[in-house]
């Protein structure tokens, strides 16, 4: 799992960085399916919900980042 969102947050900055505006579809998708892998785990009881969902919030945190940071770089640019 760790490999794919690595793969997903290098996709999702490149796409950023080229092209801005088109970039917010997938990374709204993305944290979609992180937000429910959320909310699935986070209904085991009592610390394990936590524990469980833990992954998935800092993989969203992570997808969220990486676009974010693609398209300021892109407005940083001087063209």
């Amino acid at each position: 799992m760790a490999v794919a969102i690595v793969v997903v947050c290098v996709v999702l900055a490149v796409l950023a960085f080229l092209l801005p505006r088109f970039s917010r579809h997938p990374e709204r998708g993305t944290q979609r399916s992180l937000g429910a892998g959320t909310r699935v785990t986070g209904k085991a009881p009592g610390p394990l919900g936590r524990l469980f969902s833990k992954p998935f919030r800092s993989s969203s945190r992570a997808v969220s980042r990486s676009g974010s940071a693609g398209r300021r770089a892109r407005w940083r640019m001087p063209f």
